[in-house]
């Protein structure tokens, strides 16, 4: 079994078969990357696919400075962020609106999630619902989320990633956190989202 090194050589040097090799161990990566990002398969299959030709374009020019893995992920999250900032003009939500539940309208302000054993519940209980959230926050904010909660990024590859400061980071992932949480929350008081869905399984 050749590592991803020598595979990668093989292919600059014309090999089809040592590219398809590396493909094969990272399509499906790919195409997961691109779904959390974009929110739906017709899109994640569309740019997915276009990563994969950018990778085999430019696998000739890559230095081996960094693992492949790195260098793949770069390439089609560069290509789903591009792809969102065009349709940035047309975002769902901002993160600085207040929200409007049946009693009045509260602000983004509570308290953050990320390591909360109910939201972990809600998040391998109902994965639609939550992509459908992650789906409503602008690009800036989906990237980090994606990056961090889905891929695992730290917060430093976030930022070289995303060419932002640190500080950016933590505050847009922070503020994406609070916004989804309280999501949640408006849901569970009007009786939909992650509510109504595991008491419809209940009752299945």
């Amino acid at each position: 079994m050749y590592t991803d090194e020598e595979l990668v050589r093989k292919s600059q040097k014309g090999d089809i078969n040592a590219f398809e090799q590396l493909i094969s161990k990272y399509q499906q990566k790919i195409y997961n990357i691109a779904y959390r990002l974009m929110g739906n398969p017709h899109d994640a299959s569309d740019l997915a696919q276009e990563a994969l030709i950018k990778v085999y374009k430019s696998i000739g020019s890559f230095r081996l400075d960094a693992s492949f893995s790195t260098w793949v992920y770069h390439i089609v999250t560069n290509v789903c962020r591009d792809e969102l900032r065009k349709r940035n003009r047309h975002q769902v939500s901002s993160l600085d609106e207040p929200l409007n539940l049946h009693d009045g309208e509260v602000n983004k302000e509570v308290a953050d999630f990320s390591n909360s054993p109910e939201f972990a519940y809600e998040q391998k209980e109902s994965g639609e619902y939550i992509q459908k959230l992650i789906n409503s926050l602008n690009p800036e904010y989906r990237m980090v989320v994606v990056l961090r909660e889905m891929m695992g990024f730290s917060y430093e590859e976030i930022a070289r990633e995303l060419d932002i400061t640190l500080g950016t980071v933590k505050s847009r992932l922070n503020r994406a956190r609070k916004y989804l949480k309280d999501r949640i929350l408006e849901d569970r008081e009007q009786g939909s989202g992650v509510t109504r869905l595991t008491a419809e399984r209940g009752n299945s």
